[in-house]
């Protein structure tokens, strides 16, 4: 094992290795940026329950949700039910940069958070559309879906604000004010309105082989869904992080601007996302309305699959 060094009362390991394959940055990179960017990454992950993402030396990126047994008594922590592995689950709550640092020298690259907090679980802070580029499309048509959130948003009042996903695509944010139930009906009717902006770039099908080669407006981030926080790294070549751009500039940049190594230049001491990121705002009912008119996308996913295997099972 390295040599180690402290900051904030947290030993750091092994500062020089590789993050993993491509990373393009060592593990002390990774400290250095998330102890740089700390003042923004932590307003939004403090009391959210956190999902992290970890590379360990050689083994391939895992999700971890639950806290591991050695983990320090000072991490803030909740308990809270995982409707998908039907257990509880320990959280963390990333609330300090102690904290942070001690999910940095445990090679916890990306930070997921849900859209609420976790003493408030009935009420999300934001609605959230990710725009997910078809396979072998540039930014470019990505970009162009943006905008025609943008208007929809214009079109129902509401204004919100958009960041590199650090991946391949974008994410809107739209702070408001609204039970868990409406939030993620008015999401499903926004990414609704948007398609109908021009339904030859973007769409709501949630079935990748339905999506015809345009982009995916995915309403599904609701209720406990995660999403990445903003100026998390994300595990890509390059270790790029997701990152704020203004409306204004979202034609002239590109998700590989912002990296672990550049990203704090960018920042300098700024904080954009709290920049650009308008009040809360309360939801137009027409919207609501609409939005219980729609499916859930998941739901119907799952029941045109069970509806295909059956039909295969009969063809023999």
């Amino acid at each position: 094992m390295g040599a180690a060094e402290e900051r904030d009362g947290v030993a750091l390991t092994n500062l020089d290795q590789p993050l993993f394959p491509d990373a393009g940055a060592t593990k002390r990179d990774l400290v250095d940026y998330l102890d740089a960017v700390r003042d923004r990454i932590l307003p939004g992950l403090a009391g959210r329950p956190l999902s992290v993402v970890r590379v360990l030396r050689g083994q391939d990126p895992f999700m971890q949700k639950n806290l591991p047994k050695y983990t320090p008594d000072w991490v803030n922590s909740v308990e809270m039910w995982a409707e998908a592995s039907r257990r509880k689950v320990r959280y963390a709550l990333c609330d300090d940069r102690k904290t942070l640092l001690w999910f940095a020298n445990q090679r916890a690259i990306e930070y997921h958070v849900p859209l609420h907090r976790a003493d408030d679980r009935e009420h999300p802070h934001h609605l959230v559309l990710d725009l997910d580029p078809p396979e072998g499309e540039d930014f470019a048509h990505v970009v162009a879906a943006a905008r025609l959130v943008q208007r929809a948003l214009a079109d129902s009042g509401l204004s919100g604000a958009v960041k590199t996903s650090g991946a391949k695509g974008l994410h809107v944010f739209v702070p408001i004010t609204a039970s868990d139930d409406d939030a993620a009906a008015a999401t499903r009717a926004l990414a609704a309105r948007a398609e109908r902006l021009d339904p030859d770039l973007a769409t709501t099908a949630y079935i990748r082989e339905e999506r015809g080669g345009k982009v995916f407006l995915d309403s599904t981030r609701a209720y406990g869904a995660t999403v990445v926080a903003a100026y998390s790294p994300r595990i890509r070549p390059g270790t790029p992080v997701s990152f704020p751009v203004s409306w204004d500039d979202l034609d002239t940049v590109h998700p590989r601007d912002f990296t672990v190594h550049t990203a704090p230049a960018v920042l300098n001491s700024r904080d954009p996302w709290a920049d650009q990121l308008p009040a809360p705002q309360q939801l137009p009912a027409d919207l609501v309305e609409e939005g219980h008119t729609i499916p859930v996308a998941r739901v119907v996913a799952m029941h045109e699959g069970k509806r295909r295997k059956r039909a295969a099972q009969q063809d023999g």
